[in-house]
């Protein structure tokens, strides 16, 4: 008798209210991603159906504003039959470049000296005031000089690129070295960690949630940079494809391209965004975040 009570309990030992509720946690986080997902697919619908219908009621003013219909009709013209500069994947790969070389580059040297100010006192204290002083100037502005010193090819737009991406890669550095927990630096030097093994074994992988914040922000910036080079000035890109449909009139072209830049934007936000959650699997969801 023990026996077959026994036997009969034990499908039931592995459905525990914790494993219940985990699954009833997940049920809903489902549900609520496909909730937010069609939302924001009916708001887009929503926004493109308006503006076709206010352009072709001409409650809008057609030829300023353009339509939803005609810009797909540029977007396939150009991707069928090419641009007035060339291949259309070819103007988006020249900006491509030149915004991923610029975010590399400003990336790179906002960390290292990030974490360099936010470690060495003195060298922040020395040359902090010079920092706050160029982050005060508006970067948009140098790209003209930028086009002057290097000239109409990638090399300006990329200077353009990394201007706009090392100051905000730079602060978030600096504020997550300055952010390290004190005692765990303290037990490390406890335990022999040279400087060089404090910085490269606690503070980088301590800073690393900082940095990454910034990396979202940044490559944005670095497109920003890359666009504006090449509208003042340039041979390809998608810059020069807004410059000259504007000299043209034609908004389709400059709202085609930048969908192109949406689209861009999107998927480098996707990829950052992936590679964060592999990265800070370790890291607690925030309230509302789906992991």
């Amino acid at each position: 008798m023990p026996e077959t009570l026994s036997a009969k309990a034990a499908p039931a030992l592995g459905k525990t209210p914790g494993t219940d509720r985990s699954r009833a946690r997940a049920r809903a986080a489902r549900k609520r991603a496909v909730l937010v997902q069609s939302t924001r697919a009916l708001v887009l619908l929503g926004v493109i159906g308006l503006w076709e219908w206010m352009s072709r009621a001409e409650v809008i003013d057609p030829f300023n504003f353009s339509m939803p219909s005609k810009i797909w009709a540029q977007l396939k013209q150009w991707a069928l039959h090419g641009t007035a500069q060339g291949s259309l994947w070819e103007q988006i790969w020249y900006t491509l470049y030149e915004a991923l070389l610029g975010w590399g580059i400003g990336v790179v040297t906002g960390v290292v000296l990030g974490i360099a100010f936010g470690r060495i006192a003195f060298l922040a204290d020395v040359l902090g005031p010079y920092i706050k002083v160029l982050n005060a100037l508006p970067r948009i502005v140098l790209a003209p000089i930028f086009l002057i010193w290097f000239g109409l090819g990638p090399a300006s737009k990329v200077a353009s690129a990394v201007v706009l991406v090392f100051f905000p890669v730079f602060f978030n550095a600096f504020q997550g070295a300055r952010e390290v927990d004190r005692n765990l630096v303290a037990n490390s030097r406890i335990l022999g960690a040279s400087n060089r093994q404090v910085t490269l074994q606690v503070v980088i992988p301590s800073a690393t949630s900082w940095i990454f914040t910034s990396l979202h922000v940044s490559f944005g910036f670095a497109l920003i940079g890359a666009i504006v080079g090449e509208y003042i000035g340039a041979t390809k890109g998608l810059g020069l494809l807004v410059s000259s449909s504007q000299g043209t009139f034609n908004a389709a072209g400059v709202y085609a391209a930048m969908v192109i830049l949406a689209v861009v934007a999107l998927l480098a936000e996707g990829l950052l965004t992936f590679l964060e959650k592999r990265l800070f699997r370790w890291k607690p969801a925030q309230p509302g975040e789906d992991r």
